[in-house]
């Protein structure tokens, strides 16, 4: 593997890492929506990755294969007098966990800076490969 392949595995990674820092802004900015644009509650979202298989042109790294939704279940909180909860006095609130959240915004932030760092290095070890002999 080249040193200038480093460059598109971790731009891919980066631009991965920036898709799921906004997926998570959004959970985040929509924990405690009751409704959203269908009416029903915000369900929150993930991001699912896949790998870039190296092909003819050395092209290899991660890319979104796509969001989907969370499949666990919504929050039931009790409050009767919320105007959309229930005849037992439950709202139904996204399935947002503000902890999960937060957790997965640092661990996108510290890959993406790992990316970049990388991709740093690289550049040096590259420079100074350059002046080796004079």
């Amino acid at each position: 593997m080249s040193l200038f392949n480093v460059f598109g595995i971790a731009s891919s990674a980066m631009s991965a890492q920036s898709q799921r820092l906004n997926v998570v802004a959004s959970n985040l900015s929509n924990a405690d929506s009751v409704t959203s644009s269908t009416g029903e509650p915000y369900r929150g979202r993930q991001v699912v990755f896949s790998t870039l298989r190296a092909e003819a042109n050395g092209a290899s790294g991660v890319k979104v294969a796509g969001v989907i939704h969370d499949p666990s279940p919504m929050r039931q909180v009790f409050e009767p007098n919320h105007p959309f909860a229930n005849k037992d006095g439950y709202v139904t609130m996204p399935n947002v966990n503000v902890v999960d959240e937060m957790v997965n915004m640092m661990s996108a932030s510290r890959s993406y800076q790992n990316s970049a760092d990388m991709m740093n290095t690289t550049k040096s070890l590259l420079q100074k490969t350059l002046t080796i002999g004079q």
